[in-house]
């Protein structure tokens, strides 16, 4: 990737970070002061909502990665750099628009598929946009990638799609019995999809290898061989409105703990920059809490104590702001070197980040046995959700720094 390339897609990654810890920040108001509704309707906390799991998911959660096939398919040259800026361009656009759209009260109803009216048409178009850019840039070239390569980007096509099928209210209810619910049922198939295309990511960096070939192969083959068993086990499991008193989902689930030590030896088997083996020992200590903690949330009696409660919100902030930001971050760090994070503003997260989860799960806990907690003024609630409140500035700040140290890097 051009360093100009790679200087865009930071700061549109982490454009969409800032953002959307900006609105993060304002939920945590309005749950500590619920008052502040009034002042701001109608664009109260159920129209935020939202801008701020989608904005992350789709911006920061998904830029980052959009940043690697850029890199992977682009040429680095100036066509590719225009080709590249317009995709990122299309990209951002889509989200601002679902954004005002979200503000406006269009919804599908359905958490992380919110798209509805114009703004499903306008994703659906961005995400078609970036297809056929790739493909632009990759056909001309097509003789210097490998057959893994032209089938992962033609499998790429059906993605707009099935994101505008996904969005219709009409095709699934917005409470789907299919996933098991608060359950977690879904969680080893949907985990595949990532473990697959992490799979593919040390590839599409192009990382230089530094193991032996020998050694190479031999943890290839465990890591896809693993991944065909994980798979054909999700195949057997039951499926449907399932609960998670099922001990063969309870067996799967505890599968995935197996994959953090076999993908940490497969990670080192490449030199990534000096910079971004911090942010990877980041990145897997989180997975690996994140595996346990969620195998022992899945158990019956456990499970049936934090479902529905702030302790599974604790649990997406583990998943998306403790192992996806860090490995995002080491991604941005493999783009070039022009860029690298302030070393306190990276502390300063992962501890706003600890913080939060430890709080909103030590109430979930609580409102699980007493779910009065949630509506006594100035009682516990409010403690956890005044120290959330504090957490979640310390990571809007850390995550302006890269923002504006995104924007001075040349």
């Amino acid at each position: 990737m051009s360093p100009d390339l790679a200087a865009s897609l930071r700061r549109h990654s982490l454009g969409w970070l800032a953002a959307a810890n900006a609105v993060g920040v304002l939920l945590a108001a309005l749950l500590l002061w619920p008052d502040l509704n009034g002042a701001l309707a109608p664009l109260t906390y159920g129209r935020w909502v939202p801008l701020h799991l989608d904005w992350q998911l789709y911006g920061w959660c998904a830029l980052p990665l959009v940043g690697v096939l850029l890199g992977y398919f682009m040429r680095p040259d100036a066509a590719g750099l225009t080709a590249g800026r317009a995709a990122l361009g299309c990209w951002s656009l889509g989200l601002a628009f679902g954004g005002a759209s979200w503000l406006a009260g269009w919804s599908s109803g359905k958490i992380f598929l919110e798209w509805a009216g114009p703004a499903r048409v306008g994703w659906s178009l961005a995400l078609l946009c970036l297809w056929l850019l790739l493909c632009a840039q990759a056909w001309p070239r097509r003789r210097e990638f490998p057959l893994w390569a032209h089938l992962f980007l033609a499998a790429l096509f059906a993605v707009p799609f099935v994101l505008w099928w996904a969005s219709d209210p009409r095709v699934y209810p917005a409470v789907d019995p299919d996933t098991g619910g608060a359950t977690g049922a879904s969680l080893l198939g949907s985990t595949l999809g990532l473990l697959a295309v992490f799979g593919l990511l040390p590839w599409l960096l192009r990382l230089p290898v530094r193991a032996p070939a020998a050694a190479i192969f031999r943890r290839q083959r465990l890591y896809w061989l693993y991944f065909a068993f994980s798979f054909a086990l999700d195949l057997a499991l039951r499926h449907g409105n399932v609960s998670h008193h099922d001990h063969g989902h309870i067996i799967g689930l505890g599968s995935l703990i197996a994959w953090v030590p076999l993908v940490w030896r497969y990670t080192r088997s490449f030199a990534w920059p000096p910079a971004a083996p911090a942010w990877l020992g980041a990145a897997f200590a989180w997975w690996l809490l994140l595996a346990v903690t969620g195998f022992g949330t899945y158990l019956p009696a456990i499970a049936d104590r934090l479902k529905f409660t702030n302790g599974l919100v604790a649990h997406a902030h583990l998943a998306m702001a403790g192992l996806v930001t860090s490995l995002h971050v080491a991604i941005l760090l493999c783009l070039d070197g022009r860029w690298r994070p302030a070393r306190w503003s990276g502390w300063l997260w992962q501890a706003g980040c600890a913080v939060q989860v430890g709080l909103l799960l030590w109430l979930g806990w609580q409102e699980g046995a007493d779910p009065s907690v949630l509506y006594v003024r100035g009682g516990l609630a409010d403690l956890c959700y005044a120290g959330r409140l504090a957490a979640g500035l310390a990571m809007l700040a850390a995550s302006i720094a890269w923002c504006r140290q995104a924007w001075r890097t040349e």
